[in-house]
């Protein structure tokens, strides 16, 4: 396992090196989107109409951050559970889409479309919230304010520490971290 910098937005040539189980620093912009907002995504897709951001080579990270507090960019930033979004998730690989950060597996139909349309999925590490909101430069809603915290956001991140839960080939970390588990148990 390596540690690799990315930078957003993504293409297939940085992320054909990685690997389950690397760590990245990923730097650039990126998005936050929760349920509420990936159903407004995948409508607008549905309808033929503009998204309010460019897909292509985009990272949407699962997260409806805590308000920020007077002098920070950004409060509370953990992820939220991944799978939540695994049904609106294929659309958006297959408009663009390169990467997504969350908590937890993903659905094998999720797996299949990043392997089909080249794209990654990246953890945050749970109960680090605090450390991640400080990789945060930058942050302002762009779409849908409605949703209060979980509002679209473009946050412009330095350096966010990361993990490649499954990449480009179909790899999954956690089907490999049981497997080594399994293998450590037998000697």
């Amino acid at each position: 396992m390596k540690t690799v910098e990315l930078i957003t937005p993504l293409d297939e040539a940085q992320l054909a090196g990685l690997e389950a189980g690397d760590k990245v620093l990923l730097s650039g912009e990126i998005y936050t989107a929760r349920d509420a907002a990936h159903k407004r995504l995948v409508a607008l897709i549905e309808e033929g109409k503009e998204l309010p951001f460019d897909l292509r080579g985009a990272v949407i990270y699962y997260v409806g951050p805590a308000p920020a507090r007077p002098g920070q960019v950004m409060n509370s930033a953990g992820p939220t559970t991944s799978y939540r979004m695994d049904v609106f998730t294929p659309l958006l690989l297959e408009h663009g889409l390169k990467g997504t950060i969350g908590k937890g597996p993903r659905s094998m139909k999720v797996r299949e479309s990043m392997v089909k349309n080249g794209g990654i999925y990246l953890a945050a590490v749970g109960g680090a919230a605090a450390g991640i909101a400080s990789a945060v430069r930058k942050a302002e809603v762009i779409a849908y304010e409605d949703l209060g915290p979980e509002a679209i956001r473009r946050l412009v991140v330095e350096r966010m520490p990361l993990f490649v839960v499954n990449d480009i080939r179909g790899n999954d970390l956690f089907e490999l971290g049981v497997a080594e588990y399994r293998r450590e148990g037998t000697n």
